[in-house]
């Protein structure tokens, strides 16, 4: 198994050779890597590859300063509660 066959966000089995391929071919910034690969949007919400996402634009990205503009959101992820669980029953 080679480096560039390794999956960087396991959620939506996105490899590093796709993320240093999109990286190269739009020279996009973290979000838009995000966006155009879906690395990040999955179950965890960017947990484990988040990191990664954000860095790989740093070498493809011409315009240096678009880097700290925008930066990936963190978002944990999200499970229902009930409203029972919320206010306790009453019966």
């Amino acid at each position: 198994m080679s480096d560039k066959s390794m999956i960087i966000c396991r959620c939506e089995e996105v490899t590093y050779e796709e993320l240093i391929e999109t990286a190269e071919k739009h020279k996009c910034s973290a979000r838009e890597l995000k966006l155009r690969t879906r690395a990040g949007m999955g179950y965890c919400g960017g947990r484990t590859c988040r990191n990664m996402v954000e860095s790989i634009p740093r070498q493809y990205l011409p315009n240096k300063e678009q880097l700290g503009l925008v930066t990936l959101k963190y978002q944990p992820p999200i499970r229902p509660v009930h409203f029972g669980d919320l206010g306790g029953d009453e019966t």
